[in-house]
């Protein structure tokens, strides 16, 4: 089994080479927000080496539809919340509750943590 992706970039570039898909291939595919067209190989590269992070929620949603890969695991990934999870208007306790019950409490954890 090969090791999980520790960053973003990690996940977009190995997803992409399990396509089959080089840089440019993949930011063909990869729409911009704007729909005039698709991102440029530099930015992928960017992002793959995590030097740039997607701009905006569309653009983890192309990567999403793209690569097949799973929405939450790629918000988590970015260190953003969904804006599903942002339109709820949670008060200050509300996304303490949220966040203890979905990550403090019963997420996965690794083994010495």
């Amino acid at each position: 089994m090969a090791d999980q992706p520790a960053t973003l970039g990690q996940a977009i570039a190995q997803a992409r080479k399990a396509k089959g898909l080089s840089q440019k291939e993949l930011a063909e595919k990869i729409m911009r927000e704007d729909g005039e067209g698709s991102v440029s190989a530099q930015y992928l590269n960017d992002i793959e080496h995590d030097r740039r992070a997607p701009s905006s929620d569309h653009m983890i949603g192309e990567f999403v539809r793209v690569l097949g890969l799973g929405e939450n695991y790629l918000y988590y990934l970015a260190d953003r919340v969904p804006a599903s999870v942002r339109k709820m208007a949670l008060s200050p306790d509300e996304v303490e509750l949220w966040v203890s019950a979905a990550f403090r409490r019963s997420g996965p954890t690794k083994k010495g943590r």
